[in-house]
């Protein structure tokens, strides 16, 4: 097999990434609140039934905004039903995912499961443009944001919030391009309710933050069209546009599969070129950044065949759904998805890994029992721990393998990461699933002289997971052999490998 190069150069950078790049989100679908991140009466539960090992464990992945409620719940979610006493609050029927919700855990809960996460957890809001509109976004805008003497900020005093939730981040609806989608509409439809409740909400409050709905994939019908339609309504009125994208290995090809991030910098490059070009075609400086505010592997037909084979007259609560075990591949195909998102982090500032716990998850839990980390969880923590900074421009010049969906492709996917200490995190993946991949780097006028740490996440067994009965059967272990010389950066990363290089000065 042939070496991978790149060269690394403080001259030539993409840009700085947003702290936001490493959020993630919590839907009310199946257990993803209640018996995830909310237990009452669990062992390890809080005064608040906040599960504190869960807490734990968020922490340690390092996630920063949360996106809440939905995802397709918000399109059918009344907000009114998540605040108040909880004894009072209505049990409903929730027809994205055909379960009962019984609104235990709400708006309140939320922010305060915010709160004890730390000041890095920011709230990422979504209001209902499913099956509502204007007059309740400006509603639980009230609620939760003006500080007082108002008939809705007066209410939610009353329930216990003296202090105003702060909420920053808004997105306005979610995948309304989706036939799926309760409430369902065209782009010209959307784009004309989006633009309507974004003018409104900054009408109380200038400085929001909002996220108009792109395509809920490329391979949407609508795509493109659709951005173009909504953001002719909504440019100087958002500042956000979505992108979703979910990823699976079909008919078992599982080079393509690990070629994923081909797909997400398609997409990403596609609605940065949409974007421009309603700007420019609207004569506006101004400058619209992406939220990629779902993304994950998710084997949704795994899914789909379940749903088909679901009791419709069952509306259970809390059920097990979307539980997806991930492997060592799923966890270098997740760690190539953020290479994606860090190569791109000039215009995507804000996503969210969907979702947090237990549903398509890098946190799994057992009811009354514990919590333990997927194989998803490390490479995710480790983005978040050591991706912070400028990242540079890497261009790779690597040996190539065939994929029956995207041709040739690189076998190496990379990226690196300057700390503002000077210090360069080089995130790297071995696509290959047979052979070690030989590694050379560059370093012009870095001044590193040392090799920290090399990390990977790699397994003889690619198909290898952490479960209940082995929480930590697959961990990132150290690689030898790794060394710098001069300018001169040399490693070998193993087949079918998640892999983190820090690089640093020597402490004088």
């Amino acid at each position: 097999m042939g070496t991978a190069r790149l060269t690394l150069d403080p001259a030539f950078t993409v840009g700085r990434v947003s702290p936001r790049l490493f959020g993630s989100f919590v839907e009310h679908l199946g257990r993803c609140v209640h018996t995830g991140i909310h237990e009452p009466g669990h062992p390890a539960a809080d005064a608040d039934g906040l599960r504190t090992d869960v807490l734990d464990l968020v922490r340690e992945l390092g996630v920063t905004t949360i996106r809440y409620p939905g995802g397709n719940f918000v399109s059918g979610h009344r907000w009114e039903d998540s605040v108040g006493p909880k004894d009072e609050r209505p049990r409903r029927l929730d027809l994205a995912w055909h379960s009962t919700e019984t609104n235990r855990f709400g708006l309140s809960e939320y922010i305060a499961f915010l709160r004890k996460l730390g000041p890095a957890a920011e709230p990422m809001l979504a209001v209902n443009l499913g099956t509502r509109g204007v007059a309740e976004a400006l509603a639980l805008q009230e609620y939760a944001n003006h500080p007082a003497g108002t008939a809705l900020s007066d209410l939610r005093i009353a329930h216990g919030d003296k202090e105003p939730f702060g909420i920053r981040l808004w997105c306005l609806g979610n995948e309304m391009d989706g036939p799926w989608q309760t409430g369902h509409k065209t782009a010209a439809e959307y784009g004309r309710l989006a633009a309507e409740t974004a003018r409104a909400m900054r009408r109380m409050d200038p400085s929001v933050e909002l996220v108009a709905c792109g395509s809920s994939s490329q391979a949407m019908p609508t795509f493109a069209a659709w951005e173009a339609t909504v953001l002719a309504e909504t440019y100087d009125l958002v500042d956000h546009i979505s992108l979703h994208a979910y990823y699976e290995p079909h008919d078992g090809d599982l080079d393509s599969f690990l070629a994923s991030a081909v797909d997400m910098e398609s997409f990403i490059e596609n609605v940065v070129a949409t974007c421009d070009h309603v700007g420019a075609r609207l004569k506006s400086k101004k400058r619209i950044s992406l939220s990629f505010d779902e993304w994950n592997v998710w084997y949704m037909s795994r899914w789909q065949q379940q749903e088909r084979a679901a009791d419709p007259a069952d509306w259970p609560e809390a059920p097990r759904l979307l539980e997806d075990n991930y492997s060592v591949l799923d966890a270098v195909v997740s760690g190539s998805l953020l290479i994606a998102l860090l190569r791109h982090a000039d215009r995507v500032t804000v996503a969210c890994l969907a979702q947090l716990v237990n549903v398509i998850a890098p946190i799994m839990t057992e009811p009354g029992g514990p919590a333990w980390r997927q194989t998803t969880f490390f490479p995710f923590a480790q983005a978040s721990r050591h991706g912070r900074g400028e990242v540079l421009d890497v261009r790779v010049d690597s040996p190539t393998y065939a994929t029956a969906k995207y041709g040739e492709t690189d076998l190496l996917h990379a990226t690196a990461v300057r700390a503002d200490d000077g210090s360069v995190t080089v995130f790297a993946v071995n696509r290959g699933r047979t052979g070690a991949l030989p590694l050379e780097v560059t370093l012009n006028g870095l001044g590193l002289t040392e090799v920290v740490e090399h990390s990977a996440l790699a397994d003889a067994d690619p198909d290898a997971r952490n479960t209940l009965a082995e929480p930590d059967r697959v961990v990132p272990h150290p690689v030898t052999g790794t060394t710098l010389a001069g300018e001169r950066l040399t490693a070998t990363l193993e087949p079918l490998s998640w892999n983190v290089i820090r690089l640093a000065r020597t402490a004088t």
